[in-house]
């Protein structure tokens, strides 16, 4: 890897661990479902008049845009209202066991000892560091949560049986299709969002186009270009420090605690996925 890739994966990492806590500050002055289709409609704005409409894949971008855009993203902002970030950035790694467990019953994909023991350690985790006090007290926030990261790990097998196509351009439309549904199911499900945004500091602005611009294309941006130009196993260790950069955040600029018990189950639920993600990343590679 160049120098300059280098740091590009290295800043792919801050921006997106940093990411959590951004969607966690939006979400405290805003109703959630507000917030995440604000992020898609700024998203959709800013790159639409880039990428052309994608003819031959709208009806799979559309079905994108309700598992990634309206549960995934929906779920996950409703349940940052009571789940802290450091938490939070534990939980959301479950996204690569669920994504193995989809291509397992939808594509056939089989998988040994290895990632079936990483899977185990994963989600048992978890299950653990949801029994703590704090935690158990937001079990509904967990629980929708938990529900979001399945819905991310499904979305990973539906692009991947799209083929091969320009992810910026399915990025961008799944934006624009899934604004609409996000901000409908604002205006249905929740209620004081005019008095939230005439109210919003400059703050909740910020963190909208930083989950937004900043996230969703400068982040994930760098990180497909990775991917196109690397091996997975060499992008695999940057993905890894994701959670950490998020703990992180959420301890320095929430102030929120990392007590022992959920640092020894976040150490114990990144070796899991870790587990899972490095082989994965050398059966693609065979």
């Amino acid at each position: 890897m160049t120098f300059r890739d280098l740091i590009l994966a290295s800043l792919a990492v801050v921006v997106l661990g940093v990411n959590i806590v951004a969607i966690k500050l939006a979400v405290g002055f805003a109703p959630p479902l507000l917030v995440t289709g604000l992020r898609f409609l700024a998203v959709g704005l800013a790159l639409a008049w880039f990428f052309p409409f994608p003819k031959q894949l709208w009806r799979q971008v559309l079905v994108l845009s309700v598992v990634q855009g309206l549960i995934h993203h929906g779920l996950m902002f409703i349940a940052f209202e009571g789940v802290d970030a450091v938490v939070a950035a534990i939980i959301i790694q479950l996204g690569s066991p669920f994504a193995v467990i989809f291509a397992w019953v939808i594509l056939g994909e089989k998988f040994g000892l290895w990632r079936t023991t990483g899977m185990s350690i994963a989600l048992a985790c978890v299950v653990v560091l949801a029994g703590q006090p704090d935690v158990w007290s937001a079990n509904t926030s967990v629980l929708l949560l938990v529900i979001s990261v399945m819905a991310w790990g499904y979305a990973n097998i539906h692009v991947k049986r799209m083929g091969d196509i320009n992810i910026l351009q399915v990025m961008t439309w799944m934006s624009v299709f899934s604004a609409p549904q996000l901000l409908l199911s604002s205006w249905v499900m929740e209620t004081g969002q005019w008095d939230a945004i005439v109210a919003a500091p400059l703050l909740f602005w910020g963190c909208v186009l930083y989950v937004s611009l900043g996230a969703t294309v400068t982040g994930y941006g760098i990180w497909y270009y990775l991917l196109r130009e690397y091996k997975v196993a060499q992008i695999v260790p940057f993905a890894l420090l994701q959670p950490v950069v998020g703990v992180l955040a959420g301890i320095f600029i929430l102030g929120e605690t990392l007590s022992w018990e959920k640092a020894t189950g976040g150490v114990i639920v990144l070796f899991g996925v870790a587990i899972v993600q490095i082989r994965s990343s050398r059966v693609s590679e065979k």
